[in-house]
């Protein structure tokens, strides 16, 4: 049976895959990996785990030649995206990729492409303009546009509202600059950039590691903007003071619970003959019961002991590092 469609296959219909051992059938491996090129999510990872399908099994797999050519192109240019002295021509309708290392003493750069030839500068990636400095980015247009002041001002209000909002809902990702469409709904805030896998919190655009949202850095895992500074300091500030009354309380609370709760749950579960086995304390005297689950609880009662110490001997000096460590040095930035 496929996991994905849920129906019975003959085992023909099962390709092979070198990334992983997963299998799923023909249809639906094409149907997945048609959409996942399509939305140029590439490379594309298996549906099952996170492995990345090799470029052989896409191709064999993939029966349009287009297919095969965009999953081609995309994986170039996730390739040059990732190489910081890669440039890409900035004329209309061209898409030439310029490696340019050691270009920043001389700029000027020439697309070498065929019928093309545009100069661009190496730091704006604009076209080439030899009598000035680079040029800043055009702003968005705004309320001071002459055509912007033709208009009412319902319109003005509005159209202001509709250009905040787009904003607020296309980023460009800290590393390749690609634009990235969220909407800014206080949804998830953890960001992974298809061209070039950087993961980066959609409210700091910064890269970020696994306890990123658990950093006094004020931005939080939902939410639609990260904490004010005021909020933020209040916030560190309570975690310092009452970090040694927490911690206390946590520990006293995890001392008990693993100390009582091992000994009861191996107890219960010796005495239910363990999961998927039932005729196992069917099988078993009233005497014997007795005994194995006496000598479970016993022997739980000299390992508990030992799990709590770890657990608090290593838990409570990790919690008070991280709070008059990292929130101090914070703080005091």
């Amino acid at each position: 049976e496929c996991p994905l469609c849920l129906l019975p296959q003959p085992p023909e219909a099962f390709p092979t895959l070198a990334s992983c051992t997963h299998r799923s059938c023909w249809a639906c491996l094409e149907q997945y990996l048609r959409l996942a090129v399509s939305e140029s999510r590439v490379p594309v990872s298996c549906p099952h785990c996170p492995a990345a399908l090799q470029p052989a099994d896409v191709h064999r797999l993939l029966p349009e030649p287009a297919l095969r050519d965009k999953y081609e192109e995309f994986l170039l240019r996730r390739l040059l995206v990732a190489d910081p002295g890669t440039r890409w021509c900035p004329a209309p309708d061209c898409s030439y990729a310029v490696f340019a290392h050691g270009c920043a003493e001389c700029p000027r750069l020439a697309c070498g492409r065929e019928g093309c030839g545009t100069e661009f500068c190496y730091h704006c990636r604009q076209p080439w303009h030899p009598d000035g400095p680079c040029a800043p980015v055009p702003p968005v247009p705004s309320l001071a546009t002459p055509t912007a002041q033709l208009a009412q001002p319902e319109e003005l209000a509005h159209g202001e509202a509709l250009a905040q909002a787009e904003a607020e809902d296309i980023k460009v990702c800290p590393r390749c600059s690609a634009f990235i469409m969220k909407i800014n709904d206080g949804s998830c805030n953890r960001m992974n950039c298809t061209v070039c896998g950087c993961l980066f919190c959609w409210l700091c655009l910064r890269e970020i590691s696994d306890v990123h949202f658990l950093s006094p850095s004020g931005c939080t895992f939902w939410g639609k903007r990260p904490w004010s500074r005021t909020r933020r300091i209040l916030w560190q500030l309570g975690m310092v003071l009452g970090a040694p009354m927490v911690i206390s309380l946590a520990a006293g609370v995890a001392v008990p619970v693993i100390t009582i709760g091992i000994p009861i749950y191996m107890g219960r579960k010796v005495l239910a003959g363990g999961p998927g086995d039932p005729s196992r304390r069917s099988s078993l005297s009233g005497c014997q019961q007795c005994l194995s689950v006496t000598s479970s609880v016993l022997l739980s009662l000299f390992v508990s002991p030992i799990i709590t110490a770890l657990t608090v001997g290593v838990g409570v000096p990790l919690m008070l590092t991280y709070v008059y460590g990292t929130v101090v040095l914070s703080l005091c930035r």
